[in-house]
């Protein structure tokens, strides 16, 4: 495949270098302050025309091919500015499983920024088995009430809104008694808590408690116990390396890496081999997007080859600046968790051997 620029391409990243140039200074890229801003900066990328490239202009996208948004991540991390805000994972579960009302309610706002997001999934008893959630949801009246308890929940302190999955009914089968909503975070019921990280991060994730929250019946997605569906296409789409625009950010710290220390060591040039397989391997799922090719129990595939990537240039990053230079002890200490979230890797192996290989079938 031809991986040059088309004309249009390179316009596009021209114009969005020169928008970086006088922007990208002005904005944190790591700790507390980066997570602070984070919405500034999703704003200030959509008001240029540099965020939602790849999403339906209906709801405020661009529809541009996925390349597009490839262009972004590579140009964001050679200014050293800081990543593009993840959604796009919740984008493709609110507009493969909600209702047009819900769609059109809620993907512009999502898109633009103007309203802020966190996902409900995970509990501290139902983190890769997600299927045994306890988090409640009953009827009364047009509402359902809520009670339950959610952890590592990215954004929550900031969040409008909550892509929340519990349980509306306790008798039916795991996966399937489980249904989706979009919930306020904004009420009485529902209390954040801040989670502070190894890494010294206090507000990149929460736990969230819902005691007596309610949400109108008919922001549920879907019917009652199609939540797991959702749940799918949600954590397939967050699996996957080539909508987390990560892959040039590790090239870039190798390489500074390299250049601090003087020389390729044995980490150094383990965490370049990596860095240049997960490029190439990002680079085939975007021809393969191309051609309209979707994935599903493939992102195990995808999500596994990121946490090893991750973890080499961290290990790296450790090997160079050991525990004395806090950006570099940080990206070491923050890939660990990379094994752990989105899916443990035990949990990735599981979904790779029984259903891309159909072990144990």
């Amino acid at each position: 495949m031809d991986y040059r620029d088309s004309t249009e391409e390179a316009a596009f990243r021209d114009r969005l270098r020169a928008w970086l140039a006088d922007t990208a200074g002005d904005f944190p890229t790591s700790g507390d302050e980066y997570w602070a801003r984070q919405g500034e900066w999703h704003q200030a990328l959509y008001g240029a025309g540099f965020f939602g490239l790849s999403w339906p202009k209906e709801f405020g996208g661009q529809d541009l091919p996925p390349v597009y948004d490839v262009i972004l991540d590579e140009e964001l991390a050679r200014a050293g500015a800081p990543p593009r805000p993840s959604l796009g994972y919740l984008l493709h579960g609110l507009g493969r499983h909600a209702s047009t009302e819900l769609q059109q309610r809620f993907l512009p706002g999502m898109i633009n920024g103007t309203e802020r997001w966190c996902q409900g999934f995970s509990e501290p008893g139902a983190g890769s088995d997600l299927a045994s959630l306890r988090t409640t949801a009953t009827l009364d009246g047009d509402d359902y009430v809520i009670n339950g308890h959610k952890i590592w929940t990215s954004y929550s302190d900031v969040a409008d809104w909550c892509l929340l999955l519990a349980r509306t009914d306790p008798d039916a089968p795991r996966h399937r008694g489980i249904s989706a909503f979009i919930i306020s975070m904004h009420q009485d019921g529902v209390q954040q808590r801040p989670l502070k990280m190894i890494s010294g991060i206090t507000t990149e994730f929460g736990q969230v408690l819902f005691d007596g929250a309610r949400v109108p019946a008919n922001q549920m997605i879907g019917s009652p116990g199609e939540g797991w569906a959702l749940a799918m296409t949600v954590v397939g789409h967050e699996r996957e390396p080539s909508t987390l625009g990560y892959v040039a950010r590790y090239g870039k710290l190798v390489r500074q890496l390299a250049a601090r220390s003087g020389e390729y060591s044995d980490d150094i040039a383990w965490a370049a081999v990596q860095t240049e397989m997960l490029r190439l391997h990002v680079r085939r799922r975007l021809s393969e997007q191309l051609d309209g090719v979707s994935h599903t129990s493939e992102g195990s595939l995808d999500k596994l080859l990121m946490t090893w990537v991750d973890q080499s240039v961290g290990h790296a990053a450790l090997s160079v600046g050991g525990t004395t230079d806090p950006e570099l002890f940080g990206s070491y200490l923050y890939s660990r968790a990379q094994s752990v979230m989105g899916g443990t890797s035990q949990i990735q192996k599981n979904i790779i051997a029984s259903r891309l290989l159909g072990l144990g079938v």
